[in-house]
């Protein structure tokens, strides 16, 4: 398996193009990239490679994603 600095430097911008997509601000993509990545060493001993690296930090960027989307705008989807 790789280092988690190579996995870093392969996936951060793929992870940080999808969360720029969906947030349309450089600097909360960036958080949340740094987010995931945290998220991802902490629990990186629970990957069994059963999908590839991409695939499992894509899962964790959706519930980083998701989670920000729950505790920032409860409101707007109310409206």
């Amino acid at each position: 398996m790789q280092s988690f600095e190579e996995i870093y430097e392969i996936y951060s911008k793929k992870v940080y193009l999808f969360l720029l997509s969906k947030t349309n601000n450089e600097h909360l993509a960036e958080e949340l990239t740094q987010e995931t990545f945290f998220q991802a060493v902490q629990c990186i001993d629970l990957f069994k490679g059963n999908s590839s690296i991409l695939t499992w930090l894509c899962g964790i960027t959706k519930n980083v994603w998701l989670k920000y989307l729950r505790k920032n705008c409860r409101g707007d989807f109310e409206k």
